[in-house]
Protein backbone atom coordinates (compact mmCIF):
# COMPACT_ATOMS: atom_id res chain seq x y z
CA UNK A 1 0.00 0.00 0.00
CA UNK A 2 1.52 2.87 -1.08
CA UNK A 3 1.15 6.32 1.53
CA UNK A 4 0.91 9.37 0.16
CA UNK A 5 0.77 12.86 1.22
CA UNK A 6 -0.69 16.23 0.16
CA UNK A 7 0.55 19.53 -0.12
CA UNK A 8 -2.31 22.13 -0.11
CA UNK A 9 -4.68 20.55 1.21
CA UNK A 10 -7.77 22.73 1.42
CA UNK A 11 -6.91 23.98 -2.06
CA UNK A 12 -9.62 23.16 -4.75
CA UNK A 13 -6.45 20.88 -6.45
CA UNK A 14 -5.88 19.44 -2.56
CA UNK A 15 -8.89 18.53 -1.97
CA UNK A 16 -9.89 16.63 -5.28
CA UNK A 17 -6.29 15.10 -5.03
CA UNK A 18 -7.61 13.82 -1.70
CA UNK A 19 -10.97 12.61 -2.94
CA UNK A 20 -9.24 10.43 -5.58
CA UNK A 21 -6.87 9.32 -3.07
CA UNK A 22 -9.55 7.79 -1.43
CA UNK A 23 -11.36 6.10 -4.84
CA UNK A 24 -7.99 4.32 -5.69
CA UNK A 25 -7.40 0.74 -4.37
CA UNK A 26 -3.89 0.46 -3.63
CA UNK A 27 -3.31 4.24 -2.08
CA UNK A 28 -3.82 5.42 1.33
CA UNK A 29 -3.99 8.76 2.50
CA UNK A 30 -0.85 9.24 5.03
CA UNK A 31 -0.84 12.99 5.76
CA UNK A 32 -2.01 16.15 4.95
CA UNK A 33 -0.43 19.66 4.66
CA UNK A 34 -1.26 23.02 3.96
CA UNK A 35 0.83 26.13 4.20
CA UNK A 36 2.35 26.85 7.42
CA UNK A 37 2.56 23.30 8.35
CA UNK A 38 5.66 21.85 8.81
CA UNK A 39 6.68 18.54 6.43
CA UNK A 40 9.53 17.39 8.93
CA UNK A 41 7.11 16.44 11.33
CA UNK A 42 4.95 13.69 9.48
CA UNK A 43 8.25 11.94 7.47
CA UNK A 44 7.04 8.95 8.72
CA UNK A 45 3.53 8.88 7.50
CA UNK A 46 4.03 8.87 4.08
CA UNK A 47 6.01 7.23 0.94
CA UNK A 48 5.05 9.65 -2.30
CA UNK A 49 4.20 13.49 -2.13
CA UNK A 50 1.57 14.88 -4.34
CA UNK A 51 2.16 18.60 -4.55
CA UNK A 52 0.21 20.95 -6.78
CA UNK A 53 1.31 24.80 -4.99
CA UNK A 54 3.67 27.15 -6.03
CA UNK A 55 7.27 26.68 -7.26
CA UNK A 56 9.00 28.26 -3.96
CA UNK A 57 7.19 26.15 -1.73
CA UNK A 58 7.43 22.80 -3.93
CA UNK A 59 11.23 23.54 -3.87
CA UNK A 60 11.57 23.57 0.10
CA UNK A 61 9.22 20.27 -0.26
CA UNK A 62 12.40 18.91 -2.89
CA UNK A 63 14.70 19.79 -0.42
CA UNK A 64 12.85 18.16 2.50
CA UNK A 65 12.09 15.24 0.78
CA UNK A 66 15.22 14.11 -0.65
CA UNK A 67 16.87 14.20 2.80
CA UNK A 68 13.96 12.02 4.20
CA UNK A 69 14.47 9.49 1.07
CA UNK A 70 10.69 10.30 0.12
CA UNK A 71 9.16 10.61 -3.58
CA UNK A 72 7.49 13.38 -5.29
CA UNK A 73 4.98 13.86 -7.83
CA UNK A 74 4.89 17.42 -8.97
CA UNK A 75 2.18 19.07 -11.04
CA UNK A 76 3.05 22.48 -9.78
CA UNK A 77 3.48 24.94 -12.99
CA UNK A 78 4.87 28.49 -13.28
CA UNK A 79 9.08 27.46 -12.89
CA UNK A 80 11.33 30.10 -14.40
CA UNK A 81 14.67 28.54 -16.17
CA UNK A 82 16.77 28.64 -13.01
CA UNK A 83 13.89 27.03 -10.43
CA UNK A 84 13.33 24.30 -13.30
CA UNK A 85 17.79 23.53 -13.06
CA UNK A 86 17.18 23.22 -9.12
CA UNK A 87 14.33 20.81 -9.89
CA UNK A 88 16.43 19.09 -12.08
CA UNK A 89 19.31 18.63 -10.13
CA UNK A 90 16.91 16.73 -7.24
CA UNK A 91 16.02 14.35 -9.66
CA UNK A 92 19.50 13.34 -9.73
CA UNK A 93 19.22 11.68 -5.79
CA UNK A 94 15.54 11.02 -6.08
CA UNK A 95 12.90 9.53 -7.80
CA UNK A 96 10.15 12.69 -9.43
CA UNK A 97 7.38 12.69 -11.78
CA UNK A 98 7.19 16.18 -12.49
CA UNK A 99 3.98 17.21 -15.67
CA UNK A 100 2.58 20.42 -16.36
CA UNK A 101 -1.00 18.04 -16.90
CA UNK A 102 -1.26 14.89 -15.14
CA UNK A 103 -4.09 14.02 -17.44
CA UNK A 104 -4.17 10.82 -19.21
CA UNK A 105 -6.39 12.98 -22.28
CA UNK A 106 -3.69 15.96 -22.36
CA UNK A 107 -1.02 13.52 -22.24
CA UNK A 108 -1.99 11.64 -25.42
CA UNK A 109 -2.84 14.77 -27.12
CA UNK A 110 0.85 15.07 -26.90
CA UNK A 111 1.33 12.43 -29.09
CA UNK A 112 -0.66 13.60 -31.55
CA UNK A 113 0.82 17.27 -31.61
CA UNK A 114 3.99 15.16 -32.23
CA UNK A 115 2.24 13.26 -34.98
CA UNK A 116 0.82 16.22 -36.39
CA UNK A 117 3.81 18.82 -36.38
CA UNK A 118 5.94 16.26 -37.97
CA UNK A 119 3.48 15.66 -40.58
CA UNK A 120 1.62 19.37 -41.56
CA UNK A 121 3.68 21.06 -38.85
CA UNK A 122 6.12 22.97 -42.02
CA UNK A 123 3.37 23.70 -43.90
CA UNK A 124 1.31 25.47 -41.01
CA UNK A 125 0.78 28.43 -39.17
CA UNK A 126 0.41 26.89 -35.85
CA UNK A 127 -1.79 28.82 -32.66
CA UNK A 128 -2.46 27.60 -29.27
CA UNK A 129 -5.09 29.19 -27.36
CA UNK A 130 -5.47 27.94 -23.41
CA UNK A 131 -8.23 28.80 -21.51
CA UNK A 132 -8.63 28.67 -17.44
CA UNK A 133 -10.37 29.63 -14.58
CA UNK A 134 -10.35 33.24 -13.09
CA UNK A 135 -7.60 32.49 -10.31
CA UNK A 136 -4.96 30.74 -12.05
CA UNK A 137 -2.31 33.40 -11.27
CA UNK A 138 0.49 32.04 -14.31
CA UNK A 139 0.27 32.14 -18.41
CA UNK A 140 0.11 30.68 -20.84
CA UNK A 141 -0.09 28.15 -18.83
CA UNK A 142 2.17 24.87 -18.42
CA UNK A 143 0.21 22.59 -20.44
CA UNK A 144 0.38 24.86 -23.32
CA UNK A 145 3.97 25.75 -23.22
CA UNK A 146 4.48 21.87 -23.07
CA UNK A 147 2.12 21.90 -26.29
CA UNK A 148 4.55 24.42 -28.14
CA UNK A 149 7.64 22.78 -26.82
CA UNK A 150 6.84 18.97 -28.06
CA UNK A 151 5.39 20.98 -31.55
CA UNK A 152 8.33 23.07 -31.70
CA UNK A 153 10.77 19.93 -31.00
CA UNK A 154 9.04 17.76 -33.40
CA UNK A 155 10.00 20.40 -35.85
CA UNK A 156 13.69 21.36 -34.74
CA UNK A 157 13.02 24.40 -33.91
CA UNK A 158 13.85 26.29 -30.00
CA UNK A 159 10.30 27.08 -28.55
CA UNK A 160 12.06 30.29 -26.73
CA UNK A 161 13.03 31.92 -30.01
CA UNK A 162 9.64 31.35 -32.01
CA UNK A 163 6.90 31.69 -29.50
CA UNK A 164 4.64 34.89 -30.02
CA UNK A 165 2.85 35.88 -26.57
CA UNK A 166 -0.24 38.19 -27.89
CA UNK A 167 -0.06 40.49 -30.62
CA UNK A 168 -1.15 44.08 -30.75
CA UNK A 169 -1.62 46.92 -32.88
CA UNK A 170 0.52 46.98 -36.62
CA UNK A 171 2.43 43.89 -37.28
CA UNK A 172 4.34 41.94 -40.46
CA UNK A 173 2.50 39.75 -42.33
CA UNK A 174 2.83 36.49 -39.53
CA UNK A 175 5.75 34.39 -39.92
CA UNK A 176 5.24 30.95 -40.29
CA UNK A 177 8.41 29.52 -38.15
CA UNK A 178 6.32 30.89 -35.13
CA UNK A 179 4.44 29.33 -32.68
CA UNK A 180 1.42 31.55 -31.37
CA UNK A 181 0.01 31.57 -27.82
CA UNK A 182 -3.15 33.26 -26.45
CA UNK A 183 -4.67 33.05 -22.78
CA UNK A 184 -8.11 33.51 -21.37
CA UNK A 185 -9.03 33.91 -17.78
CA UNK A 186 -11.99 33.55 -16.77
CA UNK A 187 -14.93 31.90 -14.43
CA UNK A 188 -14.25 28.83 -13.21
CA UNK A 189 -13.09 26.75 -16.62
CA UNK A 190 -10.74 23.95 -15.39
CA UNK A 191 -8.73 24.05 -18.34
CA UNK A 192 -8.78 24.10 -22.41
CA UNK A 193 -6.46 24.16 -24.46
CA UNK A 194 -6.26 23.92 -28.79
CA UNK A 195 -3.77 23.80 -31.42
CA UNK A 196 -4.58 25.05 -34.63
CA UNK A 197 -2.38 23.81 -37.75
CA UNK A 198 -3.47 26.68 -40.25
CA UNK A 199 -2.87 25.10 -43.65
CA UNK A 200 -3.87 26.65 -47.40
CA UNK A 201 -7.69 25.29 -47.82
CA UNK A 202 -7.59 23.23 -44.30
CA UNK A 203 -7.21 23.52 -40.56
CA UNK A 204 -6.47 20.42 -38.04
CA UNK A 205 -7.26 21.37 -34.65
CA UNK A 206 -6.12 18.96 -31.55
CA UNK A 207 -8.53 20.24 -28.41
CA UNK A 208 -8.82 18.75 -24.98
CA UNK A 209 -11.22 19.98 -22.48
CA UNK A 210 -11.16 19.45 -18.91
CA UNK A 211 -14.52 19.48 -16.89
CA UNK A 212 -13.63 18.01 -13.86
CA UNK A 213 -10.53 18.79 -11.69
CA UNK A 214 -10.63 14.63 -10.89
CA UNK A 215 -8.84 13.86 -13.97
CA UNK A 216 -5.66 15.75 -12.59
CA UNK A 217 -6.37 14.22 -9.75
CA UNK A 218 -6.54 10.59 -10.65
CA UNK A 219 -3.44 11.17 -12.93
CA UNK A 220 -1.24 12.34 -9.83
CA UNK A 221 -2.92 9.56 -7.94
CA UNK A 222 -1.37 6.79 -10.83
CA UNK A 223 1.79 8.27 -10.84
CA UNK A 224 2.41 8.46 -7.57
CA UNK A 225 1.49 4.20 -7.13
CA UNK A 226 3.92 4.17 -10.60
CA UNK A 227 6.65 5.97 -8.39
CA UNK A 228 6.66 3.95 -5.51
CA UNK A 229 9.11 1.53 -6.87
CA UNK A 230 11.19 3.77 -9.25
CA UNK A 231 14.44 4.99 -8.76
CA UNK A 232 16.10 8.67 -9.13
CA UNK A 233 15.67 10.32 -11.91
CA UNK A 234 13.26 12.93 -13.76
CA UNK A 235 9.76 10.71 -15.30
CA UNK A 236 7.08 12.24 -16.89
CA UNK A 237 3.11 11.34 -17.51
CA UNK A 238 4.35 10.16 -20.65
CA UNK A 239 6.74 7.37 -19.06
CA UNK A 240 3.80 6.52 -16.56
CA UNK A 241 1.61 6.06 -19.18
CA UNK A 242 4.31 3.97 -21.27
CA UNK A 243 3.60 6.70 -24.17
CA UNK A 244 7.42 7.81 -24.49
Amino acid sequence: MVKIAVTGASGRMGKTIIEAINQNDGVELGVVFDEGDNLNDALDKFDVLIDFTRPVATLKYLEICERAGKKMVIGTTGFNNEELAQLEGFAKTMPIVFAPNMSVGVNLSLKLLELAARVIGEDSDIEIVEAHHRHKVDAPSGTALKMGEVVANALGRDLSKCAVYGREGIEKPRDRTTIGFSTIRGGDVVGEHTVSFFMEGERVEITHKASSRMTFANGAVRAASWLNDKSAGLHSMQDVLALS
